[in-house]
């Protein structure tokens, strides 16, 4: 140990020499002290463009365009990594400031300076939309991206209708795109004019099959009388199943709760029935598919009517079917909605329908309900109660696959019975 400490000693002036020379010579080894400085000055300025950049977005977020628009413009001028993306949002300033002149400047600097900037194509949307909110028209079939072929037209539909309408016309029967097709079809949903009713129309009644229900939809997002009575026109003249189910979801979005229901009544295709009913629980007729099940004779109706009142949230009538209902398949059902449903509302009704009705099928099915709901203490306070081994067991299943505190005190206290 002593001759090792002796001889670090003695070496130790050799080993400062080496270490000398090698930061004074070897770019590996070294960094000198204006490399340094440079370095730290980059790292200075990057930060500070993000700083300025973060700023500026918080004042765009905050609609404080002027104060936006100069931030921006300083984060341009520093021609960093922001540089590109802050000329785009420069020019979205402008533009909500009024500026379109300087708006339409600043997308033409971004595309000359940053030719391949993933923001260029967010300043050709951009000046398509300066442009046209200017009054100047763009001719929709001289634009070949398509995005920007449907800004142009959405942007023709608000000023000048008549004019889009033949353009829209003819790329539906031109277009190869189908992307495009459907999006013209939703101009013309946007319309309230009636030539692009009538458009949808024909197209609903009498166009190629991909497009018809693509129209069957835009008339139900459309709305209105007419629209509505063009529907129930299509619905009553097609025998196409496909296209009917299409016709009830367009009902739905129009909020036509009247046809819905009197097609859920009236229609002798049991399915199409259904699919009606299913519409209704989409839009939350809660009265209405009470009085449905009421008078429904079909037990796969009323299933689809149980499962609808579970999608529109009726866990009262749930509740009500799953203590009252004679049709054991009816009762079952209604139960497995209830649990899907959840609530301590519905975790109570499930725990008064063990207790009123000893039939295994009905307790089981509120076995897997409470499971289902996450009910722990529910099931461990039947399973302290139940009498019938199969019963139990089922109980004890099921809790040994909650991840519940609970759940596992109880399974610990079964084992030492």
């Amino acid at each position: 140990m002593k001759i090792l400490i002796a001889f670090t000693i003695a070496a130790w002036p050799l080993l400062n020499s080496m270490a000398d020379v090698l930061t004074s010579t070897s770019p590996d080894f070294a960094i000198t002290e204006s490399d340094q400085k440079e370095r730290e000055k980059q790292e200075a300025k990057a930060e500070k463009e993000e700083d300025t950049y973060s700023e500026a977005s918080d004042a765009f977020d905050d609609h404080d365009w002027h104060r936006a628009a100069k931030l921006f413009e300083k984060v341009a001028s520093m021609r960093m990594s922001h540089a590109d993306a802050a000329l785009c949002w420069l020019a979205k300033s402008e533009n909500n400031m009024g500026m379109r002149s300087e708006a339409l400047a600043t997308i033409l600097e971004l595309q000359k300076s940053y030719p391949k900037s993933k923001w260029n194509e967010d300043a050709k949307a951009l000046e398509i939309e300066v442009r046209q909110s200017a009054g100047q028209h763009i001719e929709p079939e001289r634009v070949n991206d398509e995005e920007l072929k449907l800004m142009a037209l959405n942007g023709l539909m608000q000023s000048d209708p008549e004019r889009a309408i033949p353009i829209i016309e003819r790329l539906l029967q031109s277009s190869s795109s189908d992307k495009l097709k459907d999006r013209a079809l939703f101009v013309l949903s946007q319309s309230s004019s009636s030539q692009a009713l009538q458009i949808l129309a024909r197209i609903a009644k009498n166009g190629p099959p991909e497009q018809r229900s693509r129209a069957v939809r835009y008339l139900g997002i459309m709305g209105g009388d007419r629209s509505r009575q063009v529907l129930a026109d299509i619905y009553t003249s097609t025998t196409d199943v496909d296209l009917k189910k299409s016709i009830l979801k367009s009902y739905m979005i129009s909020g036509d709760r009247g046809r819905l229901l009197a097609l859920a009544r009236s229609e002798a295709d049991p399915d199409l029935r259904a699919e009606a009913v299913m519409q209704l629980g989409v839009m939350g007729a809660r009265d209405e598919l009470s009085q449905l099940y009421s008078s429904e004779s079909s037990i796969d109706v009323r299933k689809r009517i149980i499962q609808a009142m579970f999608i529109g949230g009726n866990s009262d009538k749930l509740a009500e079917i799953a203590r009252n209902e004679p049709v054991l398949d009816l009762k079952v059902a209604a139960i497995r909605n209830l649990g899907l449903l959840g609530g301590e509302r519905s975790g109570q009704s499930l725990i008064s329908i063990y207790n009123s009705d000893s039939r295994p099928e009905v307790r089981k099915s509120v076995i897997n309900s409470l499971f289902i709901q996450g009910n722990a203490r529910a099931l461990i306070d039947l399973a302290r109660r139940e009498k019938d081994l199969d019963l139990k067991k089922s109980i004890v299943s099921k809790l040994s696959l909650m991840r519940s505190k609970e759940a596992t005190d109880y399974l610990m206290e079964y084992l030492r019975e």
